[in-house]
Order: C-alpha cells, then structure tokens, then sequence
C-alpha cells in the first residue's frame, strides 16, 4: 500500500485540486495496477511536456515495487479520451488558442 500512498501524495502536491484526485489500487498476476483519476484540468499537470512527469512518476513507482518484489504500473484515466477540449487549436508557437470568436467572425 506504499505505492498507493506515493502516488497520491506527489499527485497532489503537482494538481491545482487535491481533492479530486483518486488512486484505485489492484492486484493481479501480472502485479500492481495503480488507476489515477485526477480533474481534467490537471491532466497537462500529471502528464507533462512531452510526457515528462508521468514517465518520472512512473520510474518512481517501479523502484518502489522492486524493493517490495513486485511490478507497479500505473494508468492515467482520461474521461475525455485524450481529445483536446473543443473550440481550442495550437498556433505557430505549439500554445492552445481559443478558436471560438475567430469562428464568429466568419461571414
């Protein structure tokens, strides 16, 4: 139950909204499965540039399943299914931009 504890607490330490996060915690023969729910709105949070801080996490919760002799892994849940919110777009610098009120220009 380490692991579960770790990952709650780094989890709310990164999320604007602690209090959203959730860790569902299942054994298999394959090993630990560590299910995160976070807030949507933290999802860029627990991610990270290019993935970053969930590998980190990850590689994190790995070496605490090898001095317990087990194998972690963890799964991030999406409710959106990795789709970006609607209306947004990226521009020339890779930023999210609000594309609504250019569409209401549009004659």
């Amino acid at each position: 139950m380490k692991d579960k504890e770790f990952l709650e607490m780094i989890v709310k330490n990164i999320v604007s909204t602690p209090d959203a996060v959730v860790v569902d915690r299942t054994v298999d023969e394959m090993g630990v499965l560590l299910t995160l729910k976070i807030d949507p709105a933290d999802m860029g949070y627990v991610i990270g540039r290019r993935g970053q801080t969930a590998q980190a996490i990850r590689t994190l919760l790995k070496i605490i399943g090898a001095k317990n002799n087990s194998r972690v892994n963890l799964k991030i849940y999406d409710p959106n299914g990795g789709a970006k919110p609607t209306g947004m777009s990226r521009n020339r610098d890779n930023r999210d931009v609000d594309t609504s009120a250019v569409d209401d220009l549009k004659i």
